[in-house]
């Protein structure tokens, strides 16, 4: 059965995602990272080769509001989605929104499980307000479950990866 339109741009997005994460990645340290392929089941979602040895990515969105959430995916969203953005656009302060919903879905990842033996979280920031430096400024308040699958959770800091890589976390 062929994928639907929605998984179609599900994988896109993943797949842009991952994509702009491994050229920054390889960029900022030199480390060769190729050959994207998505994973069926797709946990992780994506998996890739770093200096020749397997690596899985999981590959989450960070959104500032609903609204700017269904522009980027140009549909309406599941309920459950909509319900905790309406939460974080409770907030007048677009970096504490940044920082709610990003430590909602590091909070979210952290239950998962996955058949690999190194996984990866990429978030993909998609707000354009935010960039590296203000994440860099919230780093001290991000929260890093202290039980979770990821040998490192790493976050692409702008919608096209201009402004880099940062590394949140590393085992």
């Amino acid at each position: 059965m062929a994928p639907s339109t929605s998984e179609r741009d599900k994988k896109n997005l993943e797949h842009e995602a991952a994509r702009l994460f491994m050229r920054a990645y390889e960029k900022t340290f030199g480390h060769e990272i190729r050959h994207i392929w998505h994973n069926k089941p797709r946990k992780p979602d994506t998996s890739c080769l770093l200096e020749d040895e397997h690596l899985d990515l999981e590959i989450a969105h960070l959104y500032g509001s609903e609204a700017e959430a269904m522009v980027l995916l140009g549909k309406d969203l599941p309920e459950r989605s909509k319900l905790d953005l309406h939460l974080l656009e409770e907030s007048t302060d677009t970096n504490d929104r940044l920082l709610a919903a990003l430590n909602l879905i590091l909070e979210n990842k952290s239950t998962k499980h996955y058949r690999s033996n190194r996984v990866w979280l990429v978030i993909r920031n998609t707000h354009p307000d935010w960039n590296a430096e203000v994440i860099k400024s919230m780093a001290p308040n991000i929260v890093i479950p202290t039980v979770h699958p990821f040998e490192q959770i790493w976050m692409v800091a702008d919608m096209k990866g201009e402004s880099g890589v940062l590394c949140l976390y590393q085992r």
